[in-house]
């Protein structure tokens, strides 16, 4: 049969097939990166799907450095373990194991070794390298909770290896040699994270080690007895952030030891990458796709933890001590509400409620909804975005688990309150924003008509919450009519959203190319389409179906000039703009995302799946500068994965999605409720675009399975 099959194969299967999903991704995807320019922003993540902690080779000798991985370092500093949800985030608790042979360096630059990527395999579940300073080959393969490892090391006088907490934490060999036990804590932004976390981890030794010493820079130095051939010894990692006990009792998901939890990680991922089956013949584009779908499945992480009774329970960043039930960490809901939560809630529900479990829980220890965690309440972005995330899940069916009025009540409280310490969680300008249906500009409050904007339909989702579960008809009336102030920033004579003063006046300096001021992170010609919910009336406020299609394709048209509110500093979003050839359209950020769906609201949808198909075509591929600025805890991957299969989510919580053009002539996606979609594009791989059979195309219907038909298919 022509093209490559993928088959959601049991897992007995699962190390052997050449067609499973879990062997086209390329966790280097995206990996070439600088403060001043990303191509992702990404490390290599080998971990579990959602699992606590990830592993990943260090290429920098500095540990505290946020941006501790590039693809084009020619050296490994150790194998590390981290939480970072991104490089600009920071971490909050990591440490790092180096397999070496003879005394080590006194620093971590002095101990590094040299490797290639010619001598290096690496998959979602494992990691290979041959570390040639020393003739050692290290491979780990991660738990939900830890990690196996395996070095194989040669006849040696000292094989060894280095655990280094960055300063941060020490490590110690136990009396016996057969464990090493430690702790570290984290490095940027503590104060932003409420309780200072503290996560502990203990090694244990295949093989007793002989001795151990603390290096000048507070790295522990673990040696075994001399080797006379090249032996193999595998050690055992659990980590907690609850206590050693815990970390210990983690140790049980390396138990089978080595080969069968790298087997059990292969069988993990083809199991939940396998629920979407397309048939290609381009071996790249299966590449970028499953490493998107990956990317999506990675945040948020979840910190939950079993007891000795083995029920889950999580530490609490908020109140600082252990708590039960579920708790998820290192995301940003400005970045994923978009697309990510939308496509878990489709092809995950299980996992969606459990998040939704574990907002609950934040909800209740902190007296806040999250807008960013990592792991507790961080004070990053703008918008009220849990809304969106709690409204789209319940509205999406995902129930089980948690309590969807206690949520509410969570969503009502963050709609009319702002945080007293900090600008990102609740509505910074609610005062303003309810009195007068806009946060002004003038009134020492930053990016007012980005935050105006995103408030309105936060409070479209809470009514339409609000409605589902049969609230008042006085409170869904309430933010049903708030939705509509989107128009309070919406100049009617420059036809574009503009900040605007207390007085009611708009902007008379306004610049359509300045970013930030009132914008987020992007300017007017970004920001003005952030009406996900009431794009019937921002295509009537622009003038009609015809100008707002001409408006689209301006965006396009248009040079990719910026000015700066920044202090007059490029930020990187800016120049991951410049760089890309799209004009205006600003891929590598978040906020103009979902712009080529709007097409389908025209006369003209057909260019909806023409825009989308040179997204995928130009600013993905299947290399480490294979993205084309953040790709942001997995939002920038599901907006692929979406639009690969001819779908994406223009407002989260309708129950509908825009129609673009698939990338594959077929897809198959298992649903949760136990039926098959069957998407059949006929022509989509050799870009004929077949065109969609409605622009736009309802949830429902899309569940009850069988096939959604493109083009000459119909």
């Amino acid at each position: 049969m022509k093209g490559i099959q993928l088959f959601a194969l049991c897992c007995a299967t699962a190390a052997t097939s050449a067609a499973l999903p879990e062997q086209y991704v390329l966790p280097e995807m995206g990996t070439v990166n600088t403060h001043a320019l990303s191509t992702g922003n990404l490390y290599p993540a080998i971990a579990r799907p959602w699992g606590v902690g990830l592993w990943t080779p260090q290429t920098v000798p500095n540990g505290r450095e946020r941006w501790f991985y590039d693809y084009t370092h020619p050296r490994i500093y150790g194998l590390r373990h981290t939480y970072q949800p991104s490089p600009w985030i920071g971490d909050w608790g990591a440490w790092s194991i180096l397999p070496l042979v003879g005394r080590p360096g006194t620093n971590a630059a002095a101990r590094a070794s040299w490797f290639s990527h010619k001598a290096e395999t690496m998959s979602p579940a494992l990691y290979r390298v041959y570390l040639a300073e020393f003739d050692v080959t290290a491979a780990l393969a991660p738990t939900a909770h830890g990690a196996a490892f395996r070095f194989d090391y040669p006849a040696a006088d000292v094989p060894g290896f280095v655990v280094d907490t960055f300063g941060l934490g020490e490590a110690a060999l136990s009396s016996d040699g057969r464990r090493v036990t430690g702790w570290t804590r984290g490095y940027t932004q503590p104060k932003k994270y409420g309780t200072n976390l503290v996560q502990r981890f203990v090694l244990e030794l295949g093989r007793p080690a002989a001795a151990a010493e603390r290096l000048p820079d507070g790295a522990l130095w673990v040696r075994f007895a001399p080797t006379s051939a090249r032996t193999p010894v595998e050690l055992r990692v659990g980590t907690s952030l609850i206590s050693d006990e815990f970390a210990s009792r983690s140790l049980a998901e390396t138990a089978a030891g080595f080969d069968a939890v790298a087997a059990e990680g292969r069988a993990e991922w083809n199991r939940l990458l396998g629920r979407v089956r397309v048939q290609s013949d381009s071996i790249d584009r299966l590449r970028v796709f499953y490493t998107c779908l990956y990317r999506a499945l990675l945040f948020p992480r979840s910190l939950g933890e079993t007891d000795a009774r083995g029920a889950t329970v999580h530490f609490s960043p908020s109140a600082g001590d252990v708590r039960p039930g579920p708790y998820f960490g290192g995301t940003g809901f400005w970045d994923t509400f978009r697309a990510l939560y939308p496509l878990l809630n489709f092809l995950y529900p299980e996992m969606s409620a459990q998040m939704m479990a574990g907002l609950e829980n934040c909800w209740k220890e902190s007296g806040w909804l999250p807008e960013w965690s990592s792991p507790g309440l961080v004070d990053c972005m703008v918008g009220n975005n849990s809304a969106s995330v709690v409204a789209g899940a319940w509205l999406d069916g995902v129930r089980g688990g948690f309590d969807i009025n206690e949520l509410y009540r969570a969503l009502v409280h963050g709609a009319n309150n702002a945080h007293p310490t900090m600008k990102s969680v609740g509505r910074l300008g609610v005062e303003h924003y309810n009195a007068k249906g806009y946060v002004p500009r003038d009134v020492g409050i930053n990016e007012s008509a980005a935050r105006t904007l995103e408030y309105a339909y936060d409070d479209w989702c809470i009514a339409a919450l609000a409605r589902a579960i049969g609230r008042p008809r006085e409170e869904i009336d309430l933010y049903a009519s708030r939705a509509r102030n989107w128009r309070n920033v919406f100049d009617p004579a420059r036809r574009i959203a503009v900040g605007r003063n207390a007085d009611g006046s708009f902007n008379a300096a306004f610049d359509p190319f300045a970013w930030g001021g009132d914008f987020t992170e992007g300017c007017a010609l970004h920001y003005t389409w952030s009406v996900f919910h009431d794009v019937e009336g921002l295509c009537e406020a622009m003038g009609g179906r015809k100008e707002f299609e001409r408006r689209l394709d301006e965006i396009f048209a248009l040079p990719p000039k910026f000015t700066s509110t920044y202090s007059h500093a490029v930020i990187h979003e800016m120049r991951e703009m410049q760089v890309m050839g799209f004009g205006q359209y600003a891929h590598g950020n978040q906020p103009i995302q979902h712009m080529v769906y709007l097409y389908d609201w025209t006369d003209a949808p057909e260019k909806a799946g023409r825009r989308a198909r040179d997204v995928m075509d130009r600013l993905y591929a299947p290399t480490p500068d294979g993205y084309c600025g953040d790709e942001d805890n997995g939002q920038t991957s599901a907006w692929f994965v979406w639009s690969a299969l001819g779908l994406y989510p223009v407002c989260p919580g309708s129950g509908e999605y825009a129609t673009g053009t698939p990338l594959f002539d077929r897809a198959d996606v298992s649903l949760p409720n136990g039926r098959t979609l069957e998407i059949r594009a006929p022509g989509a791989a050799a870009r004929r675009f077949p065109a969609a059979p409605a622009p736009r195309v309802r949830r429902a219907d899309l569940l009850k399975g069988g096939p959604l038909l493109f083009g000459s298919a119909r």
